[in-house]
């Protein structure tokens, strides 16, 4: 997807000139290109599936379950957090604050050059909620939304299309979804679907979260403070998803950020609940792995309760 996306950039780029409506245009055309394309392979490795699952069932599906579980980065955040907390548990960790630095740069947006150690477990924290949304529950939802639609009509997008379209978005909005130079307006289209393809997921995030952890206030009071210091963030989905994070595990998000050198002021979250350390975190991802079970457990009985409909 990558190289596809930085090939139809540049090509985009060298046609379209300074011109505004030719960089939408061209903004638009990758986006729909890249995640028909996707959607697409998707489709047709959902094709031989179904055929060779009558035939070899077993080997058929762990192929394709392997496959599928490309679109989930469960795995791939929880190793990248762990490595900075390790590097942090050490006691010598002080005269190794530029390793820690370089190994936050990679997942995190924000400017990482001068951040102490509070500021960088905050940013830990941050990310381990955000990309819980964007890079977990976010492909479940659409890969369970594939699984449903395969029940009334195998030749529909199934999971695997459905999430390689949602993984394409997403990575179409990493890649070009900044608000500098070309890109302004060269990655609109991509940031917008992926904010639109995300906002149903947060949002069941944001309602089913709660459930899986014990908090002082109740559920619905939980709900309440998290939405309503989540929507005052400027993306439509990262500030519920942070909020929801923040209230259940009981840490303070939020604060002054940079990207580029500009600065940026957050919307402060959980204001009243301590500022992160190394066992909030922990407590985050170890909420999102309760709640990926719950998400399981939950779609299993959908999954049944529509098959009664259908026999």
């Amino acid at each position: 997807m990558g190289v596809v996306i930085n090939y139809l950039k540049r090509l985009t780029e060298k046609i379209a000139k300074e011109k505004k409506i030719n960089l939408y245009i061209g903004g638009a055309v990758i986006t729909f290109t890249v995640v028909f394309l996707s959607g697409i392979s998707g489709w047709i490795i959902e094709r031989l599936f179904l055929f060779y699952v009558n035939k070899i069932p077993l080997l058929s599906t762990l192929i394709f379950a392997f496959i599928l579980s490309s679109s989930i980065a469960s795995r791939s955040l929880n190793k990248s957090i762990f490595e900075i907390i390790n590097l942090l548990s050490k006691k010598k960790h002080l005269t190794n604050m530029s390793n820690v630095r370089q190994k936050l740069r990679l997942i995190v947006g924000r400017d990482v050059d001068y951040l102490d150690e509070d500021e960088i477990l905050r940013a830990l924290a941050e990310t381990a909620s955000e990309n819980s949304v964007d890079g977990i529950f976010a492909p479940f939802f659409w890969i369970f939304t594939g699984a449903i639609l395969w029940k009334f009509n195998h030749y529909m997008p199934g999971p695997l299309a459905l999430a390689w379209c949602f993984k394409a978005t997403s990575t179409i909005d990493s890649m070009l979804g900044y608000k500098e130079g070309k890109l302004k307006w060269l990655g609109f289209t991509g940031a917008k679907l992926d904010d639109l393809m995300v906002w149903i997921p947060s949002r069941i995030v944001l309602i089913t979260l709660p459930f899986c952890c014990k908090t002082k206030q109740s559920i619905f009071k939980t709900i309440r403070d998290s939405w309503k210091d989540g929507i005052l963030d400027s993306s439509p989905n990262s500030g519920i998803s942070e909020a929801i994070f923040a209230y259940c595990a009981e840490v303070r998000m939020g604060g002054i950020n940079y990207y580029k050198g500009e600065r940026k002021i957050k919307p402060i979250i959980a204001n009243s609940s301590p500022i992160a350390n190394i066992n909030s975190i922990k407590k985050i991802l170890n909420l999102s792995f309760r709640l990926q079970i719950a998400w399981l457990i939950v779609f299993s009985l959908i999954i049944k309760f529509i098959n009664l409909i259908i026999q």
